[in-house]
Formats: C-alpha cells, structure tokens, sequence
C-alpha cells in the first residue's frame, strides 16, 4: 500500500476517533497536536486532564480557514488581514468570540484563539469533522515540545485513541500569537512569523 493511501486511511480513522469523542495527536506545520471536537464537553475535558492543565486556561482552536473562523468569532479587518496573509501558517489570532460559540475550551471566557494549521494531514481532519478542534500541543504543560510522532508516544501514547505519524513537523517552533481584540493587534507572543512581518502586513493594508 502506498504511503499516501496509508495517510487516508489513518485521516479517516483520526476523523470517526473524533466523532466518536476521541482525543488524538496529529501533526501540524509547527508541533504535534492534541485534538479533541471543540464542541464535545467530554472530549474537551479529557484534553486538559492528559495536558495537565488548569480548566480555568484556555485552549487554542484549529479551524480550517477564515470561514470556519467567523463561526467562532468575529473577525476585525486587522485579524482578516492577517487570517487572509498568514493562513494556513503558524500565526493564532485570540479574537472576541460570537455569542452563539460555545466551547469547554474557552475556560468561560468571551475570546477564542484560532489558527487554520498548514498541514495537509490537519486540515484534512479539521474538513472532515466539519467543526473546530482543540490546538494545543501534545505534550505535559511545560513538557519538550513534541516535534514527532514519538516525542507523543513516550510521554502521551497509554493516553490518546490515536496517533497519526507522519514525520517530523516542518517548523518544530510554536504558532505566533497574535492578540486583535484591540485596535492595533499586539503580538502576545513570536513564535514561526516574527513581529517585523505581522506588523508589515497590518501597514501594507492601510492606504497611503
């Protein structure tokens, strides 16, 4: 069987893992990920327990594009300038979220951080669920970042319903993160993109 067949098929299996309520670790352009449907408490909830965080901090959200994002959020021109530059990339925007999102992730709060992940293998399980996931990376909090598949297996794989191994992660740094709940966005944290080329691209869309 071909590699790209062997993909599909653990896509597929990742996929039925999730709508079951599944938690598994999928790579992305930056780290492996712990994903979970966003919209099942339970999953969502057993994603905190394996990370070992506080239920009262949040966690990020897979989405597949600028679309799915506007489900979640509302989207400043300065954020859709950025979705629209960075996306699929490692850049997470934490936004002020649409009254009607509801997610456990959120820990009660009214933002939402989103980012669509550039990795085939992601996006592929984000469409094929059709709803957000959780995007935090598949480690301990405060473990090594886990570029690889194994990285996740040794600290994680008793705990997760899959795994989908697919190499190393391309960047192997986290996503920047971008706060555009304020007028001009402030960059929380630099990560891939640097703060030169997000502040380059909110400059590039006003008008001179």
């Amino acid at each position: 069987m071909s590699s790209a067949l062997q993909v599909t098929a653990e896509v597929r299996a990742g996929i039925e893992k999730l709508k079951d309520g599944g938690v598994i670790a999928l790579p992305t352009d930056t780290l492996y990920a712990l994903a979970a449907d966003a919209t099942n408490d339970a999953a969502v909830e057993r994603v905190f327990e394996i990370k070992g965080r506080e239920g009262a901090k949040p966690l990020p959200l897979f989405v597949s594009g600028v679309d799915m994002a506007r489900r979640c959020a509302t989207l400043s021109p300065a954020a859709e300038c950025l979705a629209r530059r960075f996306w699929p990339g490692a850049l997470t925007l934490v936004l002020p979220k649409q009254a009607s999102f509801r997610s456990l992730a959120l820990a009660g709060g009214e933002t939402v951080a989103l980012r669509a992940p550039d990795h085939q293998i992601a996006l592929e399980v984000i469409a094929g669920l059709g709803r957000p996931l959780t995007g935090t990376s598949a480690n301990r909090s405060g473990g090594p970042d886990p570029v690889t598949a194994d990285v996740v297996r040794r600290a994680l794989g008793g705990e997760l319903d899959l795994i989908i191994d697919a190499g190393a992660c391309p960047a192997g740094r986290p996503s920047t993160i971008v706060d555009c709940t304020n007028d001009p966005p402030a960059v929380l944290r630099e990560g891939v993109i640097s703060g030169e080329a997000i502040r380059d691209a909110l400059e590039d869309r006003l008008p001179r």
